[in-house]
């Protein structure tokens, strides 16, 4: 019985799951201007898929995807002059509008990035 309850209690938590699946267009300032950055994710449960594309950084894949509630967050690897380093997303969706902050991994603190999300843009 304890069994049947637990995976009750998990199936109704992935039920409320944000729907982030499509398209998104994300907009940032950077210190050169703004920037902007597409995603399309998929979400199969918890998990989240998909791949993004900036003018600047080129096409990345989204890895360690995991959607909890209205939160999601996934890494992915770019490429800077030459230099791979991997970026960690984490994000707020409210209605059609997520709010992502994109963080270096083993980089410095307070150099992270705000970004604001539109779907189906």
């Amino acid at each position: 019985m304890k069994r049947f309850l637990m995976t009750l209690a998990l199936s109704a938590l992935a039920a409320f799951a944000a729907d982030v699946s499509g398209n998104w267009k994300a907009t940032a300032e950077g210190p050169n201007g703004a920037m902007e950055r597409t995603f399309s994710f998929k979400v199969d449960g918890d998990k989240l898929t998909g791949e993004t594309v900036s003018s600047m950084m080129g096409k990345s894949v989204i890895e360690n995807g995991k959607v909890q509630g209205d939160e999601i967050s996934f890494t992915i690897n770019i490429k800077f002059q030459d230099n791979e380093m991997k970026m960690n997303y984490k994000g707020k969706l409210t209605g059609d509008t997520m709010k992502l902050t994109a963080e270096r991994a083993g980089g410095e603190a307070g150099q992270a990035i705000e970004w604001t999300a539109k779907r189906g843009s």
